[in-house]
């Protein structure tokens, strides 16, 4: 039973007249009472009683109608779909972000995605580290990773700006800084820091110190913590200062103050892809993530 033959006995059922039948179908009389015929001997009952005058579903033609229907609408549907996924306005897409970028950027794509691409299914997941994100997209497990550039380990990965921000000092609101409008990093050179962890590839770690190497001074020791929610409540709860990111702000935990540096001190936001075998929903939402970034 071809799609075809089910949509000319729909019609034919609806019409009960050949000539309407194939004038709204846009075929010849002839061609649909052959299809019919054909399909009638594939089901081996007769599914229309036919006269000189008129045209009447049989008992299995009623039957037949309610399957043809859902038959066709389900045709259809897979036709939308495939158009859907072909054009990437379906499909389903995950994302990781850095800790940073899990405060703002997360949110803001989440709603754009939901509002501009409905049929797209998002699996989000923050809080990440940098390795952690680059392995995730070789591996498939991610799709796109939103995480800070300069780091090495890359290859088969493409990477497209999306913003630079400064880094800021964060201390506790009791700290004798705490008042200032701005410090010299070299302000915080003996104190103790809390920093992310020195894994392979870490992009914060090596960015911090390197920060702190330029304003002359290496930390006196370090707190390593993995997630940068957690981060700033160590900052909060007294065991260090640390450099984080403008973004962080937007966390607005109470107990911290963040400063601006005197110096010039900036890290990139990437958002990276496998280089080959992206869906068309992948670069849906890249596109989507460059707007909400750079918007």
């Amino acid at each position: 039973m071809e799609l075809r033959q089910v949509r000319y006995f729909l019609a034919l059922a609806e019409e009960c007249h050949f000539g309407r039948a194939a004038a709204r179908l846009h075929v010849a009389q002839p061609a649909l009472s052959q299809q019919i015929k054909q399909l009638e001997h594939e089901l081996g009952t007769a599914l229309f009683h036919r006269s000189t005058r008129h045209v009447e579903l049989t008992e299995a033609g009623r039957h037949l109608t309610g399957y043809a229907r859902t038959l066709v609408a389900e045709a259809e549907r897979a036709r939308v779909h495939m158009s859907e996924l072909a054009t990437g306005h379906s499909g389903r897409v995950s994302v990781g972000f850095i800790g940073t970028a899990t405060y703002d950027v997360l949110p803001h794509v989440a709603r754009t995605v939901r509002a501009r691409l409905p049929r797209i299914t998002m699996d989000l997941h923050g809080e990440l580290l940098t390795p952690q994100l680059v392995d995730g997209l070789l591996t498939g497990t991610y799709d796109l990773a939103v995480f800070r550039s300069g780091l090495t380990g890359t290859e088969g990965v493409s990477l497209t700006p999306l913003r630079t921000e400064p880094l800021v000092a964060v201390v506790p609101t009791h700290h004798p800084l705490a008042a200032r409008e701005r410090i010299p990093l070299r302000a915080l050179a003996d104190e103790p820091f809390v920093i992310h962890p020195s894994q392979t590839r870490s992009a914060m770690y090596d960015r911090v110190l390197s920060a702190c190497d330029r304003a002359g001074f290496r930390p006196s020791s370090l707190v390593e913590v993995g997630e940068t929610a957690t981060l700033v409540v160590f900052v909060a709860a007294g065991h260090g200062v640390a450099l984080v990111p403008q973004s962080v702000r937007s966390l607005r935990l109470d107990g911290v103050t963040y400063l601006p540096l005197t110096e010039t001190e900036s890290v990139d936001l990437v958002l990276a892809r496998r280089a080959e075998r992206n869906s068309p929903a992948t670069q849906q939402v890249a596109s989507v993530i460059e707007q909400c970034v750079r918007g």
